[in-house]
């Protein structure tokens, strides 16, 4: 069931999830937990619940974390100019929670409109197809259809 910020979504996550989300951290490449899942589902902000991404729209870019060519829904995020660590990269933030999420580049695959939505996956909860209902999504069953 979504969550936020208001109904105590912060005290319950983890430090790492508390540093990324709040205080616009980054984890380690290949050192979390969804960089290589494969399984069908739905990623949605750890701190609001929200949907924000599929993973028939996750692709392997091989830099580490997880990575899609679009939001559900270009209203779940937000975009914003990052020039922190000497670089100008395009952040993403989820617009519920104000999560930060990620950055957006442009190298993504070319088939699927350029984009690659490089995610933390400490700013995600993924849920499976098969607990889509239970978790109070069962709405979004109709995107996993073939």
């Amino acid at each position: 069931m979504p969550l936020s910020k208001k109904d105590d979504a912060l005290p319950k996550l983890t430090p790492l999830q508390f540093f990324v989300t709040q205080q616009n951290g980054t984890e380690p490449p290949y050192q979390n937990e969804y960089w290589d899942n494969h399984e069908e589902g739905l990623y949605v902000d750890v701190v609001s619940g929200i949907p924000l991404f599929s993973s028939r729209d996750k692709f392997d870019s091989h830099c580490g974390w997880p990575s899609f060519t679009k939001p559900l829904s270009p209203d779940v995020i937000h975009e914003t100019l990052d020039t922190s660590h000497g670089m100008r990269r395009i952040e993403v933030r989820s617009t519920e929670a104000d999560s930060h999420l990620g950055h957006v580049f442009d190298d993504g695959p070319r088939d699927k409109g350029g984009l690659r939505y490089c995610i933390n996956s400490a700013a995600l909860r993924f849920i499976p197809i098969t607990k889509l209902e239970e978790a109070g999504y069962g709405r979004y069953l109709d995107l996993f259809k073939k």
